[in-house]
């Protein structure tokens, strides 16, 4: 048996323990990598680490640092309020505004790890407070991000249209980006028909918080004494303004979004100590811990060639369309694990052979390797996904790690065989 194709198969022992044993993932992950990495790959601790991600680490322990002082002040439950009298106490489109505004970010530059950042530990706490499904609120977020993701200025669409000609391959960068808004908002507007979305429509909420519609016992018996103070004190100015340089500085001066986050927590926590001493022991350990074993044993996979090994085994296949469809797949699953754009290029250059032979429209395939490799960021082993799983307050992390988990295996499952079929099969490009 190959070392590649044991790596594979520990990968997937990892997946049934912790499962079935209720074990973290992430450990498990990181005895995998050391053992794979020792026994089978022959790699020392230096290449083992190779693949731990110390800016994901970063940016999960800055950014839920940062947002478990705002909520502990009561600054999430002001931007929470401040957004439904925004939108005229209409719930149903707090979704989609969070969806518009994380697509927004992304199109105009924002790396979507930064944009679903910034965006959805305020929209997880608004479905806290609403009763709105998390999974719902997140996968808005992080689609919208992918909506985005691909316009001509943004980052994914620079490095993907950068590839396409460095290849010489023939492309088409609108095409592309409506390819990427086009699938998430479907898929966008499939969760939200799924999950609630539609029931939200008969609730709206006062400007106090609470649910001003009839039949929902969530605002009855609500009085103006046990209602929250919403007034903007200083520790809440403060948060707001820490906030905002957040994003003015991770989209404005391409700061990292981790380091950022956690310096603006300190000086918060230096203000203001009382309500800030608990926020460390909330930022979400388990699920830093879970994303970062598994990630680095995914690190391990690169080091001693498994991804390219697979992709590889795809490319030469004899038959066109196959390839193309299981490159989509293979795509998909390396990307729930990985990063997104290092997996497009690395798959764009395995499609070039059968690309140039004419029999496989170029501009089709690029855009369907994009969308497979991206959708599926709402697994919880993604960045984006790990950050939708660490912003939600008030959840079984367990059970949402769960549906997260189901969900991107649907998304892996389904997404790449329909882009498959209607971006490549007709021969676009």
């Amino acid at each position: 048996m190959s070392a590649e194709l044991i790596s594979i198969l520990v990968l997937v022992v990892v997946f049934v323990i912790a499962t079935t044993r209720s074990i973290n993932m992430g450990a498990l992950a990181f005895a995998a990598a050391f053992g794979v990495g020792e026994l089978v790959a022959d790699l020392d601790a230096d290449g083992i680490f190779a693949g731990f991600p110390g800016d994901l680490f970063v940016v999960l322990v800055g950014v839920t640092y940062l947002f478990a002082i705002a909520r502990a002040n009561g600054t999430t439950d002001w931007l929470v309020h401040a957004s439904i009298r925004l939108v005229g106490g209409r719930i149903a489109l707090i979704p989609w505004v969070m969806f518009v505004i994380t697509g927004a970010l992304t199109a105009i530059g924002a790396v979507s790890p930064a944009a679903v950042a910034i965006v959805a530990p305020i929209a997880l706490s608004f479905a806290a407070r609403y009763g709105i499904s998390p999974l719902l609120m997140g996968a808005m977020v992080v689609h919208g991000a992918q909506g985005g993701g691909f316009s001509p200025i943004s980052i994914y669409g620079s490095i993907v249209n950068g590839i396409v000609e460095r290849e010489n391959l023939p492309g088409n960068e609108l095409f592309l980006f409506l390819a990427s808004l086009v699938a998430n908002l479907i898929i966008a507007a499939v969760v939200f028909v799924l999950f609630g979305g539609l029931k939200l429509t008969r609730h709206r909420a006062d400007d106090s918080g609470t649910d001003g519609s009839t039949g929902d016992d969530r605002g009855k018996g609500t009085s103006p004494e046990s209602r929250e103070d919403t007034r903007l004190t200083p520790p809440r100015i403060a948060t707001l303004i820490a906030l905002v340089a957040l994003v003015v500085a991770v989209l404005g001066f391409d700061l990292d979004a981790g380091l950022t986050a956690v310096t603006l927590a300190v000086v918060l926590s230096a203000f203001w100590p009382d309500t800030s001493r608990k926020a460390v022991s909330e930022i979400a350990w388990p699920t830093v811990l879970l994303i970062c074993g598994v990630i680095t044993y995914v690190g391990v996979l690169e080091e001693m060639g498994t991804i390219k090994w697979a992709g590889e085994g795809v490319g030469d296949i004899g038959v066109p369309l196959l390839a193309a469809v299981l490159l989509c797949y293979v795509g998909a699953i390396v990307s729930a694990f990985a990063s997104s754009v290092g997996i497009m290029g690395a798959l764009i250059p395995l499609a070039v052979p059968f690309l140039v032979q004419g029999e496989i429209g170029a501009v089709g395939m690029i855009a369907a390797l994009a969308v497979s490799a991206t959708v599926v960021d709402v697994s919880p082993f993604s960045t984006n996904g790990a950050l939708v799983l660490a912003a939600a307050p008030d959840v079984d992390r367990e059970r949402f790690f769960r549906q997260l988990m189901i969900y991107g295996g649907v998304i892996v499952a389904v997404v790449p065989a329909v882009v498959w079929l209607v971006l490549v099969v007709p021969g676009f490009g």
